[in-house]
């Protein structure tokens, strides 16, 4: 039992472990400020006869339902809840709030765009005042829907005669409202000054970051504003500084691949790659295996573009080309620095890929990521950029690819038994699957209509084993080291995320969707 639970028990007050969002009058909410309602720990919920039913935090906080009083000139009667549900409850007093964002229509074309700047100080956005211009709301409200809605870009794009903006969420991009054409100009000026860049520059591409707190939770975003034929395209990149990293154990690495990293990655030297396109997750997982190497008698040392999360105890450092300190400058000086381990954000050219296989060849662990459809593929690119096969051969140990893919909404997917031509298409056999059903995407309020809810990885992940040496040696293509690499039990792309769908995980149609056929 918690100490809120006893000390309303002792007082004699009720006490709700939840706030029905359907009992909260959101009128009557919405006149204390956001601010206050949150450092008090206090939200009038609704009317009952000639008093306010009030919900606390902390029912000795005699001054703020004190203040409460005086405001509403009535008697304040008050039940306990916990804080956080205090919190949750004054999110969905502003997502109410925000809702009204659709109908800002005549409101947002009467704004003056010429405002002051920011004064680097972090505010929940959540908390500012009411009497903000139209378009700070608007913006304010649109950055809070996205991160409610767990997108991680949302792009606004000019047309002829619109504004579009539209959310990515689980990798795919939805248009979540139009605009009419001349909100466009004060949106993005809004957006610059945030993130600090030039409004009058309206012809070169630009690029920032903003850092904010949204419903408690500190967000960092990345700006890019680049000119088109109809007005400059926005697009934003969020990432929650406040989200936990993941565990390898979380990253949805079967049994068998889940030995075969912790291998990989305690070798004293040696390189390991991730491949993938850009937003499949590669630094999800290089994160997650520095946090298990991670430990006071290891020296570990990053240089990333940018660095997306500091991870305590590890020296991390980022690119900066304007002074030329690139990967390979940053590679050459770790040499110096006595690491164990080092990684690299990416292997962009052949300076860097030479200076990884030296440094991997004189008893250093080194980390990278290049971008490449598969496993084998990162071996034949390192050929392609110049690396001589012996130096390949000798210092790459592991190719990890992968690809997110969306987990089904568990709320309201439906079961159904595949058909031959679906087993067929992912390359598995109805023996293999036996009685267990596949899913499908139905869609709920749970996931927003959308069917799926929060993503997964599928891995394949190449051993270089004394045959697949031979091989590179050869500067055999990579559809001849992916089939000997099959032979050594190695499962494709598609094969994992096979698995997956059999074990009701995703779809069938969502790994045919990120997987290319296989060529074998």
């Amino acid at each position: 039992m918690t100490t809120t639970v006893v000390l309303a028990d002792q007082l004699g007050l009720e006490f709700e472990p939840h706030i029905d969002p359907q009992k909260i009058d959101y009128e009557l909410a919405s006149q204390i400020s956001i601010g206050y309602a949150k450092t008090e720990g206090i939200l009038p919920v609704y009317r009952e006869g000639d008093a306010i039913v009030a919900a606390v935090s902390d029912p000795l906080n005699h001054e703020a339902i004190e203040a409460l009083r005086l405001l509403f000139g009535c008697p304040i009667k008050v039940f306990v809840t916990t804080p956080a549900e205090i919190i949750e409850s004054i999110n969905t007093v502003f997502d109410r709030a925000a809702a009204s964002a659709e109908d800002m229509g005549e409101e947002l074309e009467s704004i003056d765009v010429d405002e002051a700047d920011l004064n680097g100080e972090i505010l929940d956005i959540i908390e500012m005042r009411g009497d903000e211009a139209p378009i700070i709301r608007y913006v304010n409200r649109l950055l809070h829907r996205a991160v409610k809605q767990r997108a991680s870009d949302i792009h606004i794009e000019p047309f002829e005669d619109e504004l579009s903006v539209r959310f990515r969420i689980d990798g795919v991009l939805y248009e979540v409202e139009k605009r009419k054409k001349n909100l466009h100009a004060p949106i993005v000026s809004r957006i610059k000054i945030m993130a600090k860049l030039n409004i009058a520059e309206k012809r070169l591409p630009q690029d920032g970051r903003i850092r904010v707190k949204i419903a408690g939770k500190d967000i960092d975003i990345r700006v890019s504003v680049i000119p088109t034929a109809h007005g400059e395209r926005v697009a934003m990149r969020l990432l929650d500084r406040s989200r936990v990293l993941l565990q390898l154990e979380e990253l949805g690495l079967g049994t068998d691949h889940l030995e075969m990293v912790n291998r990989l990655i305690h070798k004293s030297h040696g390189i390991i790659l991730v491949t993938g396109p850009t937003g499949s997750g590669k630094t999800t997982t290089l994160y997650a295996a520095l946090m298990k190497l991670n430990s006071p008698d290891k020296n570990i040392l990053t240089v990333e573009d940018p660095i997306e999360y500091q991870i305590k105890g590890i020296g991390q450092m980022q690119v900066n080309p304007k002074i030329n300190l690139t990967f390979a400058n940053a590679l050459r000086s770790f040499l110096r620095q006595d690491p164990d381990i080092i990684l690299v954000g990416e292997i962009r050219d052949t300076e860097t890929a030479d200076l990884a296989i030296h440094a991997s060849l004189t008893g250093h662990l080194v980390l990278s990521t290049l971008h490449t459809t598969d496993a084998p593929g990162a071996i034949t690119r390192l050929l392609d950029m110049g690396v001589e096969p012996y130096l390949v051969s000798s210092s790459l140990i592991g190719v990890i690819a992968q690809r997110l893919v969306r987990v089904v909404c568990p709320h309201c997917r439906k079961p159904y038994r595949p058909l031959p031509k679906e087993l067929e298409e992912l390359g598995i056999t109805a023996e293999e699957v036996g009685d267990s059903p596949f899913y499908s995407a139905a869609g709920c309020d749970e996931c927003m209509g959308t069917g799926y809810l929060g993503r997964t990885a599928i891995f394949e992940i190449l051993l270089v084993t004394d045959p697949v040496r031979r091989l590179i040696l050869d500067r055999a293509d990579s559809t001849t080291i992916k089939r000997e690499a099959i032979k050594q039990g190695m499962r494709t792309l598609r094969q994992d995320g096979a698995r997956k769908v059999c074990q009701g995980i995703t779809t069938a149609e969502e790994v045919l969707r990120v997987t290319q056929e296989e060529v074998i």
